[in-house]
């Protein structure tokens, strides 16, 4: 029988690891309403830039009128960064944020069984590994789960909260209310590659990818022709530099060898542009130069 977990109202201190694009917007959203963040990543310049980042997104907000300037202090004193994973033990609640890559998400999960209390919940922020692969490697399956936030984290609204085959039903209401309270929109999803946002989104960018490759079009055409044609506010070879050409084919490669359908294999060009570098903006080239 399952054992019970922590009850929504007892989550008080939250974990993050990783401080890169997606683990800092966590942090930022966790912090601004109220909870303590401990920020934890494997190097000091990761965590530099991760609450320099956090810094200029709260500014942001402040010029905006969102929050206050004593608001945007307060939230981010409330932010502790370590790199020392025993550092979470004190945590009520865990999400990892790291590269998208089953080994080292793998080792992150074994770690953190061994370092959290046996109630805590531990998710994971992946936009396609499996939640259920996940869960197998730790000694409290029913209280992994998948809580996929979206870039850019403090202004997108949505999360995926991904059920693993043997998430319990208080771990996943704990996780919706979790979302709820951060002023997002929790979406229930079931375990599957890519499972709904990136089973249909990749594909779409990866086909994009072939008519660029096969002189079908500029990759400005093909992001015209979205943006106007079907009212997206980005292209998809826009989108693709957005999230990182690296990450897009990691995805891609999940899908391929989770569902195998050939209709999953990346796209050459795709491949190539990753084998050379070129993995977006964060690279400053990818489709386009930035």
């Amino acid at each position: 029988m399952f054992g019970r977990g922590l009850c929504l109202v007892e989550i008080q201190r939250v974990g993050v690891v990783g401080a890169g694009t997606m683990g800092n917007g966590i942090a930022h959203v966790f912090a601004r309403n109220g909870f303590p963040v401990v920020l934890c990543d494997v190097e000091q310049r990761f965590l530099d830039r991760g609450l320099n980042a956090i810094s200029k997104n709260l500014e942001r907000e402040v010029s905006k009128g969102k929050i206050s300037a004593e608001d945007k202090q307060a939230a981010f004193n409330r932010i502790e960064p370590v790199l020392t994973r025993s550092k979470l033990s004190n945590c009520d609640f865990v999400l990892e944020a790291a590269t998208e890559k089953l080994e080292i998400k793998a080792e992150i999960f074994h770690e953190l069984d061994q370092i959290c209390r046996p109630e805590v919940i531990l998710a994971s922020n992946t936009s396609s590994i499996s939640i259920t692969k996940l869960a197998a490697l730790t000694s409290r399956p029913e209280k992994i789960i998948g809580m996929h936030f979206f870039n850019p984290v403090p202004v997108m609204k949505l999360v995926e909260v991904i059920r693993g085959l043997a998430t319990s039903d208080e771990t996943f209401s704990t996780v919706r209310d979790l979302a709820s309270r951060l002023e997002k929109t929790p979406v229930e999803v079931n375990d599957a590659p890519g499972f709904v946002s990136n089973r249909v989104l990749m594909p779409l960018l990866n086909e994009a990818m072939y008519t660029v490759m096969e002189g079908v079009a500029t990759p400005e055409a093909v992001d015209e022709v979205f943006k106007l044609g079907m009212a997206h506010p980005m292209g998809p070879l826009a989108l693709a530099d957005f999230i990182g050409l690296d990450v897009c084919l990691d995805i891609m490669r999940v899908l391929q060898d989770g569902l195998g359908d050939p209709k999953y294999r990346p796209c050459p060009l795709l491949i190539k542009m990753v084998d050379a570098g070129w993995l977006g903006k964060k690279s400053g080239r990818g489709f386009y130069r930035y």
